[in-house]
C-alpha cells in the first residue's frame, strides 16, 4: 500500500462490525449491546475490531450504572467529560441517556451548554470531575475540601476516576474513528462552543 493510499484510510477507515463481521469473540458482546440497547451502538461496532476494548467498555459502563451515583450525577460526570474532550458522539449520546434516565432537560442542558447547573451539589460535582481531568489527577487540597463540603466522600472521589475511565475509551475512540452519531440520537447532535 502507497504512503498516499495510507494516509487516505487513516482516520475514516474503522469499520463498523455487526454479529457478522466482528471477530469471534466480540460477537456475544455484541450480543449484550442488543440486549442493553436495542441495537449496536456505533461505538460499540467500532470497539468490537478488538475485543478487549468493547469488554472492558462494557464492564466500566455496568460498574458506572452500579456505582453511588444517582442518575443526575452520573450524567453530571458523564457529560462534563464527554463535553470537556468534545466527543461529538458521546454528548448526543448521553443526551439520549438522560432522558431514558429521567433526568431533567435543565441538568442536561446546562452540562451541553457549560451553564450553571441547577444546585450546588451538581456543580461541586462538575467542577471536581473538571479538576481530575484538568490536573490529571494532581487534584488539589482546597478541590478535594470543596468536593467533600458538597457532601461527597472518598467513594465519590474514586468513582469520578471510575467514570472518567470510562469516558476515555469511547470519547478517544469517538476521535479516531470518527464513528457516526446513532440514527435514535442524531435530533441531539452538538458542538463545543468556541
Amino acid at each position: 500500500m502507497s504512503k498516499h493510499s495510507i494516509k487516505e484510510l487513516a482516520m475514516t477507515d474503522f469499520p463498523l462490525h455487526d454479529k457478522d463481521t466482528a471477530p469471534e469473540k466480540s460477537r456475544p458482546l455484541l450480543d449484550n449491546s442488543l440486549k442493553a440497547f436495542g441495537m449496536i451502538p456505533g461505538l460499540h461496532a467500532v470497539m468490537a475490531e478488538a475485543p478487549g476494548i468493547l469488554e472492558g467498555y462494557q464492564q466500566l459502563h455496568q460498574l458506572v450504572l452500579d456505582s453511588s451515583f444517582d442518575n443526575d450525577e452520573k450524567t453530571v460526570v458523564w457529560q462534563t467529560i464527554n463535553v470537556e474532550n468534545a466527543c461529538h458522539y458521546c454528548v448526543p449520546a448521553h443526551t439520549g441517556i438522560a432522558k431514558m434516565m429521567d433526568v431533567s432537560d435543565d441538568i442536561t442542558n446546562a452540562l451541553r451548554d457549560e451553564t450553571p447547573l441547577p444546585s450546588d451539589k451538581l456543580e461541586a460535582l462538575r467542577t471536581f470531575t473538571l479538576a481530575v481531568m484538568r490536573k490529571h489527577g494532581n487534584v488539589s487540597k482546597e478541590d478535594l475540601v470543596a468536593f467533600y463540603e458538597a457532601g461527597y466522600q472518598h467513594r465519590q472521589v474514586l468513582e469520578v476516576i471510575l467514570v472518567l475511565s470510562q469516558k476515555v475509551m469511547s470519547n478517544y475512540v469517538n476521535h479516531i474513528a470518527e464513528t457516526p452519531v446513532d440514527e435514535p440520537f442524531k435530533k441531539f447532535e452538538w458542538q463545543k462552543k468556541q
